[in-house]
């Protein structure tokens, strides 16, 4: 068992989580897929306290990505009713954390109650500055791209932008996660070992660290497990060793 006084003071400022598991852990328990998503919300907020308890600046949790609108109509359903009763449920949490709420993704998909709902915390909670938590809703790194790419075209076209004046901070500007710095620790639970498709320019030099581990069972200690894991590493950022000591 990991306690936070195992961990040194090297804490990544932006931790992303891909939070796979809900489904599989639902049908392990022969229940149906609802009562696992229904589950996974109980370790949202355990891994939301636990990071704002070690001083992690930036959260930003994978909650619905853009492939998913082609689940289940009933699933889709439940989610988005989750995404609703969880926001209301929260904002206390958010609020005696001190803990800001952001999202990023196509906000316009959402249907509309999830869309209020989640506007009206993002207000309540703007000026709380001990971390952010970022929810991933309607998210796809493709479509941000796209999108990323679209915008910065139509400056070009209309001499708003030069093309030779195009860099990373130009695209930076331009994402979901433009108020965001890169990832520094990406976390998948359930063994799956991919990135389906998120943030695919933002975990450019980020450390990846995939666990067995369903979400709905993702405790306190096993984020704790995944912070020192990710201290016991070396960030090189193309550099060798002898280059950083």
């Amino acid at each position: 068992m990991i306690n936070k006084e195992q961990l040194n003071s090297n804490i990544p400022k932006h931790v992303a989580i891909i939070m796979d598991g809900n489904g599989r852990w639902a049908k392990k328990k022969g229940l149906f897929r609802a009562v696992g998503h229904e589950n996974g919300t109980k370790a949202v907020r355990e891994a939301v306290e636990s990071a704002a308890e070690i001083g992690i600046k930036y959260l930003t949790l994978y909650a619905f990505s853009t492939e998913n609108w082609n689940r289940p109509k009933l699933e889709v359903e439940t989610l988005m009713r989750l995404l609703v009763s969880s926001l209301k449920k929260e904002i206390k949490t958010l609020q005696k954390n001190n803990i800001r709420l952001n999202a990023i993704g196509n906000l316009q998909a959402l249907p509309e109650k999830a869309r209020k709902e989640l506007l009206e915390v993002i207000e309540k909670t703007k000026d709380n500055d001990h971390m952010t938590l970022s929810l991933a809703l309607s998210y796809g790194s493709r479509e941000e791209l796209i999108k990323t790419i679209q915008e910065i075209s139509i400056k070009v076209k209309n001499n708003v932008l030069s093309p030779h004046l195009i860099n990373e901070a130009v695209i930076n500007k331009h994402l979901y996660t433009k108020s965001l710095p890169d990832v520094d620790l990406l976390i998948r639970t359930s063994g799956e070992q991919r990135i389906s498709n998120f943030l695919l320019w933002q975990i450019a030099y980020a450390e990846l660290y995939f666990t067995e581990i369903l979400w709905p069972d993702f405790k306190k200690t096993d984020l704790f497990e995944a912070i020192l894991n990710y201290q016991q590493r070396e960030r090189r950022f193309g550099k060798t060793s002898e280059q950083l000591s």
